[in-house]
């Protein structure tokens, strides 16, 4: 039994602040990571926004080759920005097909949003979608790089649109969490996996192939060649 995730996640260069462990980005890579493993049977996805979306892995079971992919997300990888909207939307454009009967989306971000369209497309393709806010409240210490490469540490304000991920969530009849330090976004992700479940189909494909043969060959031309030395090097005169 499984159901059908298809998880959004922000890598814009907000998400490189550290008032999660080591940084928000690394920190909900681990925990969405841990989220994988402990789900082997769902049918998981992962795409990524920033200025710009893309889908880094479609829907799939070879959980191996999805967290393979996850560990080369970095933020800067796409042009910066929070396109939360385009992001939610590619996600719903790769789930909407599915025949699951539970179809989940896990949207990641510490931005703002503007429109909730795409939650009312999710909302017309039966799609839930779970909302996290991941930020301390107040101020988080972010690395702004200088001049000669140095890093230097700054407060800089924290500034998430709780209402309109409390919305997109109501709409879709999911929900909203808020992660405000690792131990919190750990539990938001566990009780995601408390979710009801769904049977899917899973097809496998196994590629036989017999050896005898060769070994058989093997075999016989050792025999053959002993043969040969019986009746020439190794032949007795009596």
């Amino acid at each position: 039994e499984g159901i059908d995730i298809m998880m959004a996640m922000d890598i814009s260069g907000s998400m490189l602040a550290r008032d999660l462990r080591p940084d928000r980005l690394t920190a909900a890579k681990n925990v969405a990571a841990s989220f994988i493993n402990g789900r082997p049977n769902d049918n998981i996805g992962l795409v990524v926004f920033s200025g710009e979306s893309f889908t880094q892995c479609p829907l799939t079971t070879d959980h191996a080759v999805l967290l393979n992919l996850f560990k080369d997300i970095q933020s800067g990888m796409i042009e910066d920005g929070t396109a939360i909207g385009v992001g939610l939307a590619n996600a719903v454009s790769r789930i909407k097909d599915s025949q699951a009967k539970s179809k989940v989306i896990i949207l990641l971000t510490d931005g703002s949003i503007a429109p909730v369209t795409a939650a009312e497309i999710a909302r017309t393709f039966g799609i839930r979608v779970y909302t996290i806010g991941v930020g301390t409240q107040g101020e988080a210490p972010y690395p702004f790089r200088l001049p000669g490469g140095t890093i230097q540490m700054q407060m800089v304000p924290v500034d998430i649109d709780e209402p309109t991920l409390q919305q997109i969530a109501s709409i879709t009849g999911g929900q909203y969490f808020r992660a405000t330090n690792n131990s919190s976004l750990k539990s938001i992700y566990a009780e995601i996996d408390k979710m009801e479940k769904t049977k899917i189909s899973v097809r496998e494909f196994s590629k036989k192939q017999e050896e005898y043969t060769r070994i058989a060959l093997v075999v016989l031309g050792l025999l053959l060649i002993e043969w040969l030395l019986r009746i020439t090097l190794l032949k007795r005169i009596p």
